[in-house]
């Protein structure tokens, strides 16, 4: 909010290429990068990597992510060094959001050298949290809609013609 105007802060324009990192790109980054693609189609490049690759896409993520028409079930993981040997050069980005603490550490490492803009967005691992299925589900919604938060508040509504389900 505009504290002296009492209005919302405007959003900021949608940038050309953003680039979602977390720990092992099985639950956060793959959920942002999906969200982001679905709420902003092609007006974004936009791709996640994890500090790690050593698991594969979380189901629970991709459950969760398909309650609100987002598709993660064909996602790869890979890492922010993996990336980088593929061809997607990190100077190739104007945004990186890390969304843990290890990933903006990296990320500001790998990119000090660079004038892209990093941010951290805190978001919920919820990996680990509830016990059985629906408790389990529910933090991982709790994640899927801080992520969905986050994007609308910094870059405006949809510009695909898809809106969230409320």
């Amino acid at each position: 909010m505009n504290a002296e105007q009492g209005l919302p802060k405007p959003a900021d324009p949608l940038p050309q290429s953003v680039l979602f990192c977390c720990d092992h790109n099985a639950v956060r980054s793959p959920m942002a990068e999906g969200i982001m693609k679905r709420l902003y189609g092609t007006g974004c490049y936009v791709q996640s990597a994890g500090v790690k690759n050593d698991l594969e896409i979380d189901g629970f993520a991709i459950a969760v992510c398909q309650e609100i028409g987002v598709e993660l079930s064909r996602h790869r993981v890979r890492s922010l060094d993996e990336m980088r040997g593929w061809g997607d050069d990190l100077s190739s980005f104007d945004l990186v959001v890390a969304l843990t603490p290890a990933s903006l550490h990296r990320a500001l490492d790998l990119t000090r050298s660079y004038a892209i803009h990093v941010e951290y967005w805190p978001i919920l691992d919820p990996t680990g949290m509830g016990q059985g299925r629906e408790e389990r589900l529910g933090y991982y919604r709790q994640t899927r809609d801080m992520i969905l938060a986050r994007i609308l508040e910094k870059f405006g509504p949809a510009r695909s013609g898809w809106s969230p389900p409320a």
